[in-house]
Order: C-alpha cells, then sequence, then structure tokens
C-alpha cells in the first residue's frame, strides 16, 4: 500500500486524538466515585432490608397490642357485669354468690395477666419503633453521601464527555484528510493491537512495541519508497517515518 508522507503523518495525528479518547474513557471508567458508589449501594441495600425487617415487627407489635388490648377489654367488661350482679343483692343463694366471687377472682387474675402481656408487647412495639427511627435515619445519611458522590461522578462524566466530543470532532477533520484504504489498514490494525494502529519510528524504535528495529529492518525501511507504507516486522503496526526516525 502506498501513501504520502503527509498522509501519514496525519495518521500519526489520528491515533494520538485516538489515544486522547482511549485515556478519557479510561479515567471515565476509573472514577473513585463508582467504588464509592457500589459500597455506598451496598450498605443502603442492607440498611433498608433491615428497615423493613423493624417496620414489619413494629405492624406485628401494634396488632398484636391492639389484640391483647381487647382482649383485656373483654374480660374487664365481663368482671364489671359479675361485679354489678353481686353489688344488686339479686343473687342470693350462697352457691351462686360463691360461684361468682371465684369468677370474679378468676376474672381478676385473668385481667392482670392480659395486661402484663400488653405491657410486654408495648415494650417489643417501643423497642421496634427506636429501631425503625435509627435505620430511618441511617438511611437517610447513606443516601445523602450516595446523592453527593452520584452528583460527583455526574459533574465529571460532564467534563470527560465534553472534552470527548472535542478531540471527536477535531478526529473527524483529521481523519476524514486520510486516504480511506490507509485510514481503514489503521482501524484494523487498532481493534487488533490494544488502540494503537499506528506509531512513530523514532530513533531507530517502534513506539507502538518500543522494540528497537535491527539492521536488515531499518535496511528494508531505508529502501522503501516515501509514499510506502511500512510496518513494523515485531508488532505489524503501520510504521511512519519522520525526520526523527533515525535512518
Amino acid at each position: 500500500m502506498n501513501a504520502a508522507p503527509a498522509d501519514q503523518i496525519r495518521l500519526l495525528e489520528v491515533q494520538a486524538l485516538d489515544v486522547r479518547l482511549s485515556q478519557i474513557a479510561h479515567k471515565r471508567k476509573s472514577l473513585p466515585e463508582h467504588a464509592e458508589i457500589e459500597s455506598l449501594n451496598k450498605d443502603l441495600t442492607q440498611l433498608r432490608d433491615l428497615l423493613v425487617a423493624a417496620q414489619t415487627e413494629e405492624s406485628d407489635c401494634a396488632r398484636e397490642q391492639v389484640k391483647a388490648e381487647q382482649d383485656v377489654d373483654q374480660v374487664r367488661q365481663r368482671s364489671a357485669r359479675d361485679q354489678q350482679r353481686l353489688d344488686s343483692g339479686a343473687i342470693t343463694s350462697p352457691k351462686d354468690l360463691e360461684s361468682l366471687q371465684r369468677e370474679i377472682a378468676s376474672l381478676a387474675k385473668r385481667q392482670g395477666d392480659l395486661e402484663d402481656v400488653v405491657l410486654e408487647v408495648m415494650e417489643r412495639r417501643e423497642s421496634a419503633q427506636e429501631r425503625v427511627s435509627e435505620l430511618t435515619g441511617r438511611v437517610a445519611a447513606v443516601q445523602a453521601k450516595t446523592d453527593d458522590a452520584t452528583g460527583r461522578r455526574d459533574v465529571a462524566y460532564e467534563g470527560f464527555d465534553a472534552e470527548a466530543a472535542l478531540i471527536a470532532k477535531e478526529r473527524e477533520v483529521v481523519a476524514g484528510s486520510v486516504p480511506a484504504e490507509l485510514l481503514k489498514l489503521y482501524e484494523k490494525l487498532r481493534a487488533q493491537q490494544g488502540g494503537v494502529g499506528a506509531a512513530r519510528l523514532y530513533q531507530r524504535r517502534c513506539e507502538g512495541c518500543h522494540i528497537e528495529l535491527n539492521i536488515t529492518e531499518l535496511n528494508e525501511v531505508r529502501a522503501a519508497a516515501a509514499d510506502a507504507v511500512v510496518r513494523c516486522e515485531n508488532c505489524r503496526r503501520i510504521l511512519v517515518r519522520t525526520a526523527e526516525s533515525g535512518l
């Protein structure tokens, strides 16, 4: 393949712009905020799971408390009715009086036991409410940190994207002046060689693989026509000759 020396030099300009675009992409991908956000999101997930569990416990305790209070109220009402019957004097049979008194005593004990249950449930509910309050605060704090990190990441994204857009426009202009066949070969090699498809020959060394050409390789390059597109024998990248090639 042949291409004017000036076109080959412009290919190096395209390569330099592609390197800058790759560097921006790497910086964008390697922002410390990525790891920070990932860690914070993991913490958020765990905290939210704990919060849901605490809220469920509080809700269960609330229902249990309502049920226990209803049981106490039922016993209290029954006990009040029995006491009213006892106090009314309507029951004259000693046997019935004794039975009613035993029932009132039994209801009093039952009421006491149920009130203890209510107190125990209330304590558990209060503990669950405190846990909900604590976890809600922790979730809010971690969410605030996540929002802050996300904001910093997005600001960095905007800067990188703006810079990349300018470089991409410049690349489009420069690449448009490179012969299509030469650019096609460059793109193919760039994809195969980790993003570098063309390299300068500087002081007899390929700047693509950083290996110095041996005497035989140098003689072949020297003998090649000025418009010949030569390739590095070691990495097979396009080797662009300049005044600093050392030939």
